[in-house]
Protein backbone atom coordinates (compact mmCIF):
# COMPACT_ATOMS: atom_id res chain seq x y z
CA UNK A 1 0.00 0.00 0.00
CA UNK A 2 1.56 3.29 -0.95
CA UNK A 3 2.13 5.54 1.95
CA UNK A 4 0.73 8.98 1.92
CA UNK A 5 2.76 12.14 3.31
CA UNK A 6 1.60 15.05 4.98
CA UNK A 7 3.58 18.31 3.62
CA UNK A 8 3.40 21.32 4.38
CA UNK A 9 4.03 24.01 1.97
CA UNK A 10 3.13 28.22 1.44
CA UNK A 11 1.16 27.64 5.00
CA UNK A 12 -1.34 25.06 3.21
CA UNK A 13 -1.50 21.05 4.07
CA UNK A 14 -1.03 19.39 0.82
CA UNK A 15 -1.61 15.77 0.22
CA UNK A 16 0.81 14.15 -1.98
CA UNK A 17 1.49 10.34 -2.76
CA UNK A 18 5.15 9.98 -1.50
CA UNK A 19 5.40 7.07 -4.12
CA UNK A 20 3.74 9.19 -7.21
CA UNK A 21 3.76 12.47 -6.66
CA UNK A 22 7.71 12.09 -5.92
CA UNK A 23 8.28 10.02 -8.48
CA UNK A 24 6.81 12.81 -11.21
CA UNK A 25 8.61 15.58 -9.57
CA UNK A 26 12.27 13.47 -10.01
CA UNK A 27 11.00 12.65 -13.56
CA UNK A 28 10.32 16.11 -14.58
CA UNK A 29 13.56 17.65 -12.61
CA UNK A 30 15.61 14.93 -14.06
CA UNK A 31 13.96 16.08 -18.12
CA UNK A 32 15.08 19.40 -17.19
CA UNK A 33 18.36 19.24 -16.16
CA UNK A 34 19.40 16.94 -19.16
CA UNK A 35 18.61 20.31 -21.03
CA UNK A 36 22.03 22.38 -21.41
CA UNK A 37 21.40 23.96 -24.69
CA UNK A 38 18.90 25.87 -26.39
CA UNK A 39 17.23 25.45 -29.38
CA UNK A 40 20.13 27.86 -30.91
CA UNK A 41 22.50 25.94 -29.16
CA UNK A 42 23.15 28.40 -26.25
CA UNK A 43 23.34 28.03 -22.89
CA UNK A 44 20.44 27.54 -21.35
CA UNK A 45 19.31 27.34 -17.89
CA UNK A 46 18.29 24.16 -15.78
CA UNK A 47 17.17 23.24 -12.72
CA UNK A 48 19.45 22.34 -10.18
CA UNK A 49 19.70 18.68 -8.92
CA UNK A 50 17.37 17.98 -6.73
CA UNK A 51 17.40 16.10 -2.96
CA UNK A 52 14.64 13.29 -3.37
CA UNK A 53 13.77 13.59 0.03
CA UNK A 54 12.95 17.01 -0.91
CA UNK A 55 9.36 17.95 -2.43
CA UNK A 56 9.05 20.24 -5.25
CA UNK A 57 7.89 23.87 -4.44
CA UNK A 58 4.25 24.02 -6.32
CA UNK A 59 4.43 27.02 -8.18
CA UNK A 60 8.29 27.22 -9.46
CA UNK A 61 8.35 24.44 -12.02
CA UNK A 62 9.40 26.30 -15.21
CA UNK A 63 11.34 29.33 -12.69
CA UNK A 64 14.35 30.45 -13.72
CA UNK A 65 16.55 32.80 -12.14
CA UNK A 66 16.78 36.52 -13.05
CA UNK A 67 20.41 36.72 -14.50
CA UNK A 68 21.33 34.57 -17.84
CA UNK A 69 23.60 31.56 -16.88
CA UNK A 70 27.33 31.24 -17.92
CA UNK A 71 29.43 28.45 -18.03
CA UNK A 72 33.07 29.30 -18.72
CA UNK A 73 34.55 26.59 -21.53
CA UNK A 74 30.67 25.82 -22.44
CA UNK A 75 30.69 24.91 -25.96
CA UNK A 76 34.54 24.35 -26.13
CA UNK A 77 36.38 20.94 -26.40
CA UNK A 78 38.11 19.65 -23.48
CA UNK A 79 40.77 17.67 -25.21
CA UNK A 80 41.85 21.27 -26.65
CA UNK A 81 43.33 22.35 -23.27
CA UNK A 82 46.34 20.56 -21.34
CA UNK A 83 45.24 18.44 -18.69
CA UNK A 84 45.08 19.54 -15.02
CA UNK A 85 48.09 17.69 -12.42
CA UNK A 86 48.34 17.20 -9.11
CA UNK A 87 49.55 20.03 -6.68
CA UNK A 88 53.28 20.57 -6.36
CA UNK A 89 55.56 21.99 -3.01
CA UNK A 90 56.80 25.18 -4.13
CA UNK A 91 59.79 25.36 -0.88
CA UNK A 92 60.55 29.01 -0.64
CA UNK A 93 63.06 31.36 0.59
CA UNK A 94 62.75 34.98 1.42
CA UNK A 95 63.64 37.17 -1.74
CA UNK A 96 62.79 34.27 -4.15
CA UNK A 97 60.64 35.24 -7.26
CA UNK A 98 58.19 32.89 -9.01
CA UNK A 99 55.41 32.69 -11.13
CA UNK A 100 51.56 32.24 -10.63
CA UNK A 101 49.41 31.72 -13.66
CA UNK A 102 45.74 31.57 -13.56
CA UNK A 103 44.27 29.61 -17.39
CA UNK A 104 41.46 26.90 -18.49
CA UNK A 105 42.50 23.01 -18.13
CA UNK A 106 40.96 19.93 -18.44
CA UNK A 107 40.02 18.19 -15.53
CA UNK A 108 38.12 14.35 -14.47
CA UNK A 109 35.78 14.94 -12.12
CA UNK A 110 33.90 11.69 -10.88
CA UNK A 111 34.66 9.98 -14.08
CA UNK A 112 34.01 12.64 -16.19
CA UNK A 113 35.79 15.84 -18.43
CA UNK A 114 35.45 19.27 -17.91
CA UNK A 115 37.00 22.42 -18.35
CA UNK A 116 37.80 24.20 -15.23
CA UNK A 117 40.15 27.08 -14.19
CA UNK A 118 43.93 26.22 -12.49
CA UNK A 119 46.92 28.02 -10.94
CA UNK A 120 49.79 26.91 -12.71
CA UNK A 121 47.96 24.08 -14.57
CA UNK A 122 47.78 22.30 -10.51
CA UNK A 123 44.67 20.95 -8.46
CA UNK A 124 44.96 22.36 -6.19
CA UNK A 125 47.41 25.76 -6.97
CA UNK A 126 50.97 25.04 -5.94
CA UNK A 127 51.58 25.34 -2.22
CA UNK A 128 53.49 27.64 -1.39
CA UNK A 129 55.86 27.28 1.62
CA UNK A 130 57.90 29.71 2.90
CA UNK A 131 59.61 30.40 6.81
CA UNK A 132 57.91 32.58 8.27
CA UNK A 133 59.20 36.33 7.94
CA UNK A 134 59.95 35.26 4.37
CA UNK A 135 58.79 37.59 1.68
CA UNK A 136 58.01 36.28 -2.08
CA UNK A 137 57.54 37.74 -4.87
CA UNK A 138 54.65 36.64 -6.99
CA UNK A 139 54.31 37.35 -10.99
CA UNK A 140 50.93 36.93 -11.56
CA UNK A 141 49.53 36.36 -14.92
CA UNK A 142 45.80 35.94 -16.24
CA UNK A 143 45.25 33.65 -18.94
CA UNK A 144 41.31 33.48 -18.13
CA UNK A 145 38.51 35.08 -20.18
CA UNK A 146 37.64 37.08 -17.12
CA UNK A 147 39.18 39.78 -15.04
CA UNK A 148 40.70 38.88 -11.84
CA UNK A 149 42.97 39.09 -8.89
CA UNK A 150 45.10 37.49 -5.91
CA UNK A 151 44.14 37.63 -2.72
CA UNK A 152 46.52 36.15 -0.29
CA UNK A 153 43.91 35.30 2.41
CA UNK A 154 44.88 35.75 6.17
CA UNK A 155 48.37 37.26 5.57
CA UNK A 156 49.70 40.73 6.80
CA UNK A 157 51.01 41.63 3.81
CA UNK A 158 51.31 45.46 2.43
CA UNK A 159 47.66 47.22 1.62
CA UNK A 160 48.78 47.20 -1.83
CA UNK A 161 49.26 43.44 -2.54
CA UNK A 162 45.87 42.18 -1.04
CA UNK A 163 44.29 42.11 -4.34
CA UNK A 164 40.97 44.03 -3.87
CA UNK A 165 39.91 45.31 -7.02
CA UNK A 166 39.01 49.14 -7.03
CA UNK A 167 40.57 49.13 -3.25
CA UNK A 168 43.85 47.86 -3.40
CA UNK A 169 44.27 47.69 -6.86
CA UNK A 170 43.03 47.69 -10.50
CA UNK A 171 41.25 43.82 -11.77
CA UNK A 172 43.96 41.90 -14.24
CA UNK A 173 42.42 41.73 -16.87
CA UNK A 174 42.59 38.80 -19.26
CA UNK A 175 46.56 38.78 -20.84
CA UNK A 176 47.58 41.27 -18.40
CA UNK A 177 49.94 40.65 -15.11
CA UNK A 178 50.54 41.85 -11.78
CA UNK A 179 53.19 41.36 -9.18
CA UNK A 180 52.51 40.92 -5.77
CA UNK A 181 54.86 40.78 -2.82
CA UNK A 182 53.58 38.37 -0.12
CA UNK A 183 55.01 38.71 3.11
CA UNK A 184 54.46 35.65 5.27
CA UNK A 185 54.65 37.58 8.66
CA UNK A 186 52.72 35.07 11.10
CA UNK A 187 53.33 31.29 11.42
CA UNK A 188 50.24 29.17 10.45
CA UNK A 189 48.36 28.11 7.45
CA UNK A 190 46.71 30.21 4.74
CA UNK A 191 45.12 30.31 1.20
CA UNK A 192 44.61 32.04 -1.99
CA UNK A 193 42.38 32.63 -4.47
CA UNK A 194 39.85 35.20 -6.73
CA UNK A 195 38.93 38.27 -4.79
CA UNK A 196 36.46 38.88 -8.17
CA UNK A 197 33.20 36.48 -8.67
CA UNK A 198 34.71 34.14 -6.48
CA UNK A 199 31.40 32.43 -6.69
CA UNK A 200 32.60 31.28 -10.35
CA UNK A 201 36.33 31.70 -10.27
CA UNK A 202 37.32 29.96 -6.81
CA UNK A 203 34.47 27.05 -7.83
CA UNK A 204 36.36 26.48 -10.60
CA UNK A 205 39.02 25.89 -9.03
CA UNK A 206 41.13 28.87 -8.63
CA UNK A 207 42.70 28.35 -4.56
CA UNK A 208 45.44 26.99 -3.34
CA UNK A 209 47.54 26.92 0.08
CA UNK A 210 50.70 28.58 1.75
CA UNK A 211 52.27 27.70 5.11
CA UNK A 212 54.27 29.83 6.87
CA UNK A 213 56.68 27.44 8.54
CA UNK A 214 57.20 28.48 11.94
CA UNK A 215 61.44 28.93 12.86
CA UNK A 216 61.71 27.82 16.26
CA UNK A 217 62.16 23.70 15.36
CA UNK A 218 59.46 22.74 18.69
CA UNK A 219 56.75 25.06 17.50
CA UNK A 220 54.58 22.24 16.95
CA UNK A 221 54.97 18.53 18.68
CA UNK A 222 56.83 15.66 16.67
CA UNK A 223 54.84 14.19 14.06
CA UNK A 224 55.35 11.67 11.47
CA UNK A 225 54.57 13.53 8.42
CA UNK A 226 52.19 16.53 7.53
CA UNK A 227 49.44 16.16 5.01
CA UNK A 228 47.36 19.05 3.64
CA UNK A 229 43.26 18.82 3.06
CA UNK A 230 41.47 21.43 0.99
CA UNK A 231 38.14 20.36 1.48
CA UNK A 232 35.32 22.04 -1.78
CA UNK A 233 32.23 20.64 -3.30
CA UNK A 234 31.18 21.53 -6.97
CA UNK A 235 27.51 21.13 -8.14
CA UNK A 236 27.17 18.61 -11.03
CA UNK A 237 23.84 17.03 -12.51
CA UNK A 238 24.03 14.95 -15.49
CA UNK A 239 24.30 17.57 -17.88
CA UNK A 240 27.87 18.77 -16.36
CA UNK A 241 28.55 21.77 -13.88
CA UNK A 242 25.53 23.32 -13.03
CA UNK A 243 25.93 27.25 -14.83
CA UNK A 244 26.39 30.41 -12.62
CA UNK A 245 24.69 33.83 -13.13
CA UNK A 246 26.37 36.34 -15.45
CA UNK A 247 25.49 39.72 -14.43
CA UNK A 248 25.13 38.59 -10.73
CA UNK A 249 25.45 35.07 -8.47
CA UNK A 250 22.63 32.67 -7.77
CA UNK A 251 22.36 30.93 -4.64
CA UNK A 252 22.51 33.84 -2.93
CA UNK A 253 20.10 32.92 0.11
CA UNK A 254 22.19 30.36 1.35
CA UNK A 255 25.07 30.01 -1.14
CA UNK A 256 25.93 27.45 -3.79
CA UNK A 257 26.27 24.24 -1.88
CA UNK A 258 27.32 21.48 -4.40
CA UNK A 259 26.91 17.50 -4.58
CA UNK A 260 30.04 16.27 -5.30
CA UNK A 261 32.39 16.59 -2.35
CA UNK A 262 36.33 17.42 -3.14
CA UNK A 263 39.72 16.86 -1.49
CA UNK A 264 42.40 18.44 -2.62
CA UNK A 265 40.44 19.09 -5.75
CA UNK A 266 39.80 15.35 -6.41
CA UNK A 267 37.36 12.32 -5.35
CA UNK A 268 39.71 9.91 -4.67
CA UNK A 269 41.71 11.57 -2.13
CA UNK A 270 44.08 8.19 -0.35
CA UNK A 271 46.42 8.66 1.95
CA UNK A 272 48.86 5.74 3.17
CA UNK A 273 49.91 5.42 6.90
CA UNK A 274 51.84 2.62 8.99
CA UNK A 275 49.74 1.83 12.27
CA UNK A 276 50.99 4.09 14.87
CA UNK A 277 51.46 7.12 13.13
CA UNK A 278 50.43 10.62 13.90
CA UNK A 279 49.76 13.06 11.32
CA UNK A 280 49.47 16.51 11.30
CA UNK A 281 46.66 17.80 9.17
CA UNK A 282 46.56 21.34 7.63
CA UNK A 283 42.86 21.68 6.80
CA UNK A 284 41.41 24.86 4.51
CA UNK A 285 37.91 24.68 3.65
CA UNK A 286 37.49 26.55 0.36
CA UNK A 287 33.51 25.65 -0.72
CA UNK A 288 31.74 28.24 -1.80
CA UNK A 289 28.83 28.15 1.18
CA UNK A 290 29.42 24.52 2.89
CA UNK A 291 30.69 24.36 6.42
CA UNK A 292 32.24 21.05 7.12
CA UNK A 293 32.10 18.86 10.19
CA UNK A 294 35.30 16.78 9.67
CA UNK A 295 35.70 13.11 11.17
CA UNK A 296 38.23 10.17 11.31
CA UNK A 297 36.15 7.46 12.05
CA UNK A 298 36.14 8.01 15.69
CA UNK A 299 40.43 7.86 15.70
CA UNK A 300 41.49 10.61 18.50
CA UNK A 301 41.81 13.68 17.25
CA UNK A 302 43.70 17.31 18.79
CA UNK A 303 43.63 20.49 17.67
CA UNK A 304 46.43 22.26 18.03
CA UNK A 305 46.26 25.53 16.05
CA UNK A 306 43.94 27.71 13.43
CA UNK A 307 44.04 30.63 11.27
CA UNK A 308 46.90 33.07 12.39
CA UNK A 309 48.88 31.01 15.74
CA UNK A 310 48.34 27.98 18.09
CA UNK A 311 45.47 27.90 20.89
CA UNK A 312 46.11 28.28 24.18
CA UNK A 313 45.63 24.99 24.93
CA UNK A 314 45.68 21.96 23.29
CA UNK A 315 42.36 20.07 23.21
CA UNK A 316 40.58 16.74 22.15
CA UNK A 317 37.75 16.72 20.03
CA UNK A 318 35.39 13.95 18.18
CA UNK A 319 35.09 16.27 14.84
CA UNK A 320 36.71 19.47 13.41
CA UNK A 321 33.98 22.11 12.03
CA UNK A 322 35.02 24.47 9.69
CA UNK A 323 33.40 27.25 7.97
CA UNK A 324 34.45 28.62 4.49
CA UNK A 325 37.79 30.40 4.58
CA UNK A 326 38.89 29.14 7.86
CA UNK A 327 41.53 26.77 8.61
CA UNK A 328 42.60 24.10 11.57
CA UNK A 329 45.46 22.55 12.23
CA UNK A 330 45.09 19.02 13.43
CA UNK A 331 47.08 15.58 14.47
CA UNK A 332 45.41 12.34 14.49
CA UNK A 333 46.75 9.00 15.83
CA UNK A 334 46.02 5.99 13.59
CA UNK A 335 46.55 3.29 15.85
CA UNK A 336 44.47 0.51 14.20
CA UNK A 337 45.40 -1.21 10.68
CA UNK A 338 42.16 -1.27 8.38
CA UNK A 339 41.01 2.16 6.46
CA UNK A 340 40.12 5.09 8.46
CA UNK A 341 37.25 7.03 6.29
CA UNK A 342 37.28 10.81 6.74
CA UNK A 343 33.91 12.32 6.19
CA UNK A 344 31.83 15.13 6.58
CA UNK A 345 29.37 13.84 9.14
CA UNK A 346 26.14 16.23 9.92
CA UNK A 347 22.54 16.40 10.98
CA UNK A 348 21.16 17.17 8.00
CA UNK A 349 17.32 19.29 8.30
CA UNK A 350 14.35 19.16 5.98
CA UNK A 351 12.41 22.49 6.68
CA UNK A 352 9.86 21.13 4.43
CA UNK A 353 9.38 18.23 6.47
CA UNK A 354 10.94 19.71 9.72
CA UNK A 355 12.97 16.38 10.19
CA UNK A 356 16.34 16.05 11.26
CA UNK A 357 18.37 13.20 9.57
CA UNK A 358 22.24 12.11 9.55
CA UNK A 359 24.15 12.78 6.44
CA UNK A 360 27.75 11.60 6.10
CA UNK A 361 29.19 12.99 2.76
CA UNK A 362 32.61 10.81 1.93
CA UNK A 363 35.57 12.64 1.79
CA UNK A 364 38.94 11.04 1.38
CA UNK A 365 40.15 7.28 3.45
CA UNK A 366 43.04 6.71 5.06
CA UNK A 367 44.93 3.53 4.91
CA UNK A 368 46.38 2.18 7.61
CA UNK A 369 49.21 -0.95 7.53
CA UNK A 370 49.47 -3.85 9.71
CA UNK A 371 53.08 -2.99 10.46
CA UNK A 372 53.71 -0.72 13.40
CA UNK A 373 55.63 2.55 12.58
CA UNK A 374 59.67 2.54 12.94
CA UNK A 375 59.12 6.14 15.32
CA UNK A 376 56.24 5.67 17.89
CA UNK A 377 55.47 9.07 18.94
CA UNK A 378 52.21 7.66 21.23
CA UNK A 379 54.01 9.49 24.71
CA UNK A 380 53.94 12.78 22.58
CA UNK A 381 50.57 12.42 21.15
CA UNK A 382 48.77 11.45 24.48
CA UNK A 383 49.97 15.22 26.15
CA UNK A 384 47.90 18.12 25.27
CA UNK A 385 50.58 21.06 25.57
CA UNK A 386 49.89 24.78 26.62
CA UNK A 387 51.48 27.06 24.65
CA UNK A 388 53.07 29.65 27.27
CA UNK A 389 54.18 31.53 24.16
CA UNK A 390 50.46 32.29 22.76
CA UNK A 391 49.26 33.52 26.40
CA UNK A 392 52.22 35.90 26.68
CA UNK A 393 51.09 37.24 23.21
CA UNK A 394 46.90 37.71 24.63
CA UNK A 395 47.95 38.56 27.84
CA UNK A 396 48.66 42.01 26.71
CA UNK A 397 44.74 42.55 25.29
CA UNK A 398 42.79 40.83 28.04
CA UNK A 399 42.20 44.05 29.77
CA UNK A 400 40.06 45.27 26.47
CA UNK A 401 38.17 41.75 26.82
CA UNK A 402 34.85 43.23 28.87
CA UNK A 403 35.19 46.78 28.40
CA UNK A 404 32.05 48.11 25.60
CA UNK A 405 32.61 47.76 21.79
CA UNK A 406 33.64 50.26 20.00
CA UNK A 407 31.59 49.29 16.90
CA UNK A 408 28.37 46.84 16.71
CA UNK A 409 26.66 45.68 13.15
CA UNK A 410 24.56 43.65 12.15
CA UNK A 411 23.64 40.51 9.72
CA UNK A 412 20.59 41.10 7.96
CA UNK A 413 19.37 41.27 4.73
CA UNK A 414 16.57 42.59 2.71
CA UNK A 415 14.50 40.64 -0.15
CA UNK A 416 13.52 42.41 -3.37
CA UNK A 417 11.19 40.79 -6.26
CA UNK A 418 11.63 37.08 -5.44
CA UNK A 419 8.82 34.54 -6.94
CA UNK A 420 5.76 35.06 -4.86
CA UNK A 421 6.26 31.05 -3.64
CA UNK A 422 9.66 31.63 -2.21
CA UNK A 423 8.19 34.43 -0.40
CA UNK A 424 5.29 32.95 1.14
CA UNK A 425 7.97 29.64 2.11
CA UNK A 426 9.97 31.92 4.49
CA UNK A 427 7.34 33.79 5.50
CA UNK A 428 5.87 30.49 6.81
CA UNK A 429 8.83 29.45 7.97
CA UNK A 430 9.76 32.46 10.28
CA UNK A 431 9.05 31.63 14.02
CA UNK A 432 10.15 27.79 13.11
CA UNK A 433 13.14 26.36 14.83
CA UNK A 434 15.97 27.55 12.88
CA UNK A 435 19.30 26.12 12.88
CA UNK A 436 22.42 28.54 14.20
CA UNK A 437 24.05 26.96 10.92
CA UNK A 438 22.85 25.54 7.85
CA UNK A 439 24.69 22.20 7.32
CA UNK A 440 23.04 21.16 4.40
CA UNK A 441 21.05 23.11 1.22
CA UNK A 442 17.43 23.15 2.64
CA UNK A 443 15.78 24.42 -0.17
CA UNK A 444 17.73 23.92 -3.31
CA UNK A 445 15.61 25.15 -5.90
CA UNK A 446 14.35 28.81 -3.96
CA UNK A 447 18.59 29.29 -2.97
CA UNK A 448 19.07 28.68 -7.09
CA UNK A 449 16.25 31.00 -7.82
CA UNK A 450 17.77 33.79 -5.56
CA UNK A 451 19.79 35.87 -7.32
CA UNK A 452 22.14 39.03 -6.30
CA UNK A 453 19.38 40.86 -8.55
CA UNK A 454 16.54 40.54 -5.59
CA UNK A 455 18.81 39.37 -2.46
CA UNK A 456 20.72 42.21 -0.49
CA UNK A 457 22.46 40.80 2.20
CA UNK A 458 24.10 43.40 4.53
CA UNK A 459 26.18 44.26 7.44
CA UNK A 460 24.70 46.90 9.13
CA UNK A 461 26.71 49.72 11.84
CA UNK A 462 23.77 50.02 14.38
CA UNK A 463 25.23 53.21 15.77
CA UNK A 464 25.20 54.85 12.52
CA UNK A 465 22.67 52.94 10.30
CA UNK A 466 25.33 53.15 7.34
CA UNK A 467 25.42 49.78 5.54
CA UNK A 468 28.34 47.16 3.86
CA UNK A 469 30.18 49.61 1.66
CA UNK A 470 28.53 53.16 3.18
CA UNK A 471 30.14 52.45 6.29
CA UNK A 472 33.71 54.13 6.83
CA UNK A 473 35.47 53.60 9.86
CA UNK A 474 38.75 55.22 10.49
CA UNK A 475 41.63 53.83 12.94
CA UNK A 476 45.27 54.28 13.91
CA UNK A 477 48.13 51.89 14.00
CA UNK A 478 48.21 50.46 17.20
CA UNK A 479 44.84 50.65 18.00
CA UNK A 480 42.56 48.01 20.02
CA UNK A 481 39.16 47.79 18.17
CA UNK A 482 36.67 45.77 20.08
CA UNK A 483 33.76 45.09 17.31
CA UNK A 484 30.88 43.59 18.52
CA UNK A 485 28.76 41.78 15.80
CA UNK A 486 24.81 39.94 15.97
CA UNK A 487 23.40 38.14 13.64
CA UNK A 488 19.95 38.33 13.21
CA UNK A 489 17.37 35.74 13.52
CA UNK A 490 14.55 37.69 12.75
CA UNK A 491 15.21 38.05 9.32
CA UNK A 492 13.34 36.29 6.37
CA UNK A 493 15.98 33.75 5.89
CA UNK A 494 18.24 33.28 8.81
CA UNK A 495 21.90 31.86 7.84
CA UNK A 496 25.49 31.63 9.65
CA UNK A 497 28.28 33.85 8.15
CA UNK A 498 31.60 33.09 8.41
CA UNK A 499 33.42 36.83 9.04
CA UNK A 500 36.62 38.00 7.20
CA UNK A 501 38.92 40.99 8.32
CA UNK A 502 41.43 41.41 5.72
CA UNK A 503 44.59 42.46 6.94
CA UNK A 504 44.84 42.35 10.89
CA UNK A 505 44.65 39.52 13.71
CA UNK A 506 41.85 39.02 16.00
CA UNK A 507 40.78 37.44 18.62
CA UNK A 508 37.19 35.69 19.62
CA UNK A 509 36.89 37.26 23.34
CA UNK A 510 33.14 35.74 23.59
CA UNK A 511 30.37 34.04 22.06
CA UNK A 512 26.69 35.01 23.58
CA UNK A 513 28.53 36.44 26.60
CA UNK A 514 30.59 33.63 27.39
CA UNK A 515 34.10 34.36 27.74
CA UNK A 516 36.55 32.38 25.21
CA UNK A 517 38.96 30.25 27.51
CA UNK A 518 40.79 28.75 25.28
CA UNK A 519 41.80 32.10 23.02
CA UNK A 520 43.54 31.94 18.90
CA UNK A 521 44.41 34.52 16.58
CA UNK A 522 41.80 34.49 13.55
CA UNK A 523 41.18 35.90 10.43
CA UNK A 524 37.68 34.27 9.54
CA UNK A 525 35.21 33.13 11.88
CA UNK A 526 31.76 31.84 11.88
CA UNK A 527 28.26 34.01 13.45
CA UNK A 528 25.72 31.27 14.04
CA UNK A 529 22.43 32.37 13.81
CA UNK A 530 20.83 34.30 16.34
CA UNK A 531 24.73 34.72 17.80
CA UNK A 532 26.25 37.68 19.16
CA UNK A 533 30.50 37.37 18.94
CA UNK A 534 32.58 39.88 20.47
CA UNK A 535 35.94 40.14 17.83
CA UNK A 536 39.00 41.77 19.32
CA UNK A 537 40.68 43.36 16.39
CA UNK A 538 44.51 44.58 16.34
CA UNK A 539 44.71 46.97 14.06
CA UNK A 540 48.62 46.88 13.44
CA UNK A 541 48.70 46.98 9.52
CA UNK A 542 48.20 50.10 7.47
CA UNK A 543 46.07 50.51 4.55
CA UNK A 544 42.14 50.24 3.27
CA UNK A 545 40.78 46.71 3.85
CA UNK A 546 37.63 44.93 4.12
CA UNK A 547 35.79 42.89 6.22
CA UNK A 548 33.13 40.53 4.63
CA UNK A 549 31.10 37.55 4.88
CA UNK A 550 33.29 34.59 3.46
CA UNK A 551 29.98 32.74 1.74
CA UNK A 552 31.08 34.08 -2.12
CA UNK A 553 27.61 34.61 -2.79
CA UNK A 554 26.75 36.66 -0.14
CA UNK A 555 30.26 38.74 -0.27
CA UNK A 556 29.23 39.63 -4.01
CA UNK A 557 25.46 40.41 -2.79
CA UNK A 558 26.68 43.05 -1.05
CA UNK A 559 27.78 41.99 2.38
CA UNK A 560 31.02 43.94 2.70
CA UNK A 561 32.33 47.02 4.51
CA UNK A 562 35.80 49.01 4.39
CA UNK A 563 38.29 50.70 7.40
CA UNK A 564 41.19 52.07 7.19
CA UNK A 565 44.31 52.28 9.17
CA UNK A 566 46.16 55.34 9.18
Amino acid sequence: MRRATLVVALGVLVLTSAAGAQQEQMQMAHDHGAMEMDANGELSWRMPPMDPNMPMMPGLMGALPAVGPILPGFGLDPMDYPEARPREVMDLVDGQEITLTASVVRRMIAGRQYLVFAYNQQYPGPLLRAPTGATVVVNFENEIDQATTVHWHGLRLDNRFDGVPGVTQAPVLPGESFRYEVLFADTGVYWYHPHMREDIQQDLGLYGNLLAVPTQPDYYAEVNREEFLILDDMLIDDAGIVPYGDAAPTHTLMGRFGNVMLTNGATDYRLDVDRGEVVRFYVTNVANARTFNVTFGGAPIKVVASDLSKYEHEVWVDSVPIAPAERYVIEVRFDESGTVPIENTIQAIDHFRGEFYPHVDHLGNVSVADSMTDRDLADGFATLRSNLDVAADVDSYRAHFDRAPDHEIELTLEIGDLPLPIIQSMEFEKGLYVPPVEWNDTMPMMNWLSTGEEVRWILRDRASGRENMDIRWEFKKGDIVKLRVFNNPETLHPMHHPIHVHGQRYLVTSVDGVPNSNLVWKDTAIVPVASTVDMLIEMTNPGEWMVHCHIAEHLHSGMMLSFSVE
